[in-house]
């Protein structure tokens, strides 16, 4: 089975080279690292310990004076909305939980 598999890798190189754009993408998606992007570091104003619609805004302030690019904005935002989210579990969690404790005591 190795002894195909190198027929079949030095096949696709041969076409490779002799100019198969098709080859030559497959050889080179398994040679090269896929080129993935990033984002560059951004700063600005922003206070975490602020109520969620202050954070947003804040991000929004940013996007809008060009500080931050709108899709790391927008990235930033759902970010704040699922850390918002599991607070609000936990919260809950809590709630519940006080509310079992109390229950059990008045009994």
């Amino acid at each position: 089975m190795l002894d195909e598999m190198r027929a079949i890798v030095s096949v696709l190189v041969g076409k490779a080279l002799e100019g198969d754009t098709n080859a030559a993408s497959i050889v080179l998606a398994k040679v090269l690292p896929s080129v993935k992007a990033q984002m560059e570091k951004t700063e600005f104003a922003f206070n975490s310990a602020a109520p969620i619609s202050e954070q947003v805004a804040q991000v929004l302030d940013a996007v809008a004076g060009g500080q931050l690019a709108p899709d790391v904005g927008r990235l930033v935002i759902d970010s704040i909305a699922r850390l918002s989210d599991v607070r609000a579990q936990e919260d809950l969690s809590a709630r519940i939980e006080a509310l079992e404790e109390a229950s059990n005591a008045s009994r």
